[in-house]
């Protein structure tokens, strides 16, 4: 017996507004970096092209995701979500390899910035466009349950500190004369997008292996089966998983063989109907065993 979830919303538009924001971030922070001549802006413009790269996977990705199950994918196709995130972590490591190799080749060769102050008009405005997308894509990824957007709007809001960070040391290089302090400030940067990059293919990873829900949800749901428990009722076999935007759940419900399978069918109907009313995203999946058998019990390990 199996619960019905609902059907996959279309979020591509979402991927098409972050390409949008990814193009308009280009322009301004290659044009910032063109008159300045920092290599922390650069470092900037560098994280943009990625963010444009992992855009477009982005909608690839969700476009696959939003595919109904068919004959050769009976689970439908929401992991192809996790192939997106693990893309985009990937590229944030070339981009953070390429902005370190500017800053060392910087702090050998030191050179003074120009027209600063337009530079940093020009990327605080690149920096607000960023985060306002990015606070669109977090509300949805978060609203649908989609790994994609919610690594899109990370890796915005990383691409924002980054903007902040590379803002505040061109500011100290134009006051303090100090140019050696521009390429440290893309050093930095480049740390910090390594490590966004490794969580974004460490959680695609855990998704691909099909991780449990988190350990709050799991113990509320074998509550829930331990309070329907009763001298005739048992229960085993209890798995979640997670796969892309979707969640599921299996267990085993034992009953006396006596009862007709309409009243295990009622019994096994009302108690999904239950867990869903708490849970309405979740798709549960449960197998009917009479509790006499000892078949019944070959699978207990599972639990």
């Amino acid at each position: 017996m199996e619960s019905m979830s609902q059907p996959r919303v279309d979020l591509t538009k979402f991927a098409w507004l972050s390409i949008a924001a990814a193009l308009a971030t280009i322009a301004l922070k290659t044009a910032a970096w063109w008159v300045t001549g920092s290599v922390g802006l650069l470092s900037d413009a560098a994280e943009s092209v990625v963010n444009l790269i992992a855009a477009v996977v982005a909608l690839f990705a969700l476009r696959v995701a939003a595919r109904p199950a068919d004959k050769n994918h009976h689970f439908g196709h929401s992991k192809a979500e996790y192939f997106s995130s693990a893309i985009e972590g990937v590229m944030i490591f070339v981009a953070a390899a390429a902005i370190v190799g500017f800053a060392i080749e910087r702090l050998i060769v030191p050179r003074p910035l120009e027209e600063i102050g337009i530079g940093l008009v020009i990327s605080v405005v690149a920096a607000l466009v960023n985060g306002a997308v990015a606070w669109v894509l977090l509300r949805a990824g978060r609203r649908y349950n989609s790994i994609t957007l919610r690594a899109d709007a990370h890796h915005l809001f990383t691409d924002l500190v980054t903007s902040a960070g590379v803002v505040v040391g061109v500011v100290l290089v134009g006051v303090t004369g100090w140019n050696w302090l521009d390429p440290v400030v893309a050093l930095l940067v480049g740390i910090n997008i390594l490590w966004t990059g490794w969580r974004f293919v460490s959680e695609s990873a855990s998704g691909l292996m099909d991780e449990s829900l988190p350990k709050e949800d799991n113990a509320r749901l074998r509550q829930i089966l331990t309070d329907h428990e009763s001298d005739e009722v048992h229960f085993h076999a209890f798995r979640t998983r997670i796969s892309g935007a979707r969640a599921f759940m299996e267990f085993h419900m034992l009953v006396p063989g006596a009862w007709s399978v309409q009243r295990g069918h009622d019994a096994m109907e009302d108690l999904i109907d239950l867990i869903r009313s708490e849970y309405t995203e979740l798709r549960v999946i449960g197998h009917l065993e009479p509790i006499e058998d000892p078949r019944s019990y070959e699978d207990i390990h599972i639990d």
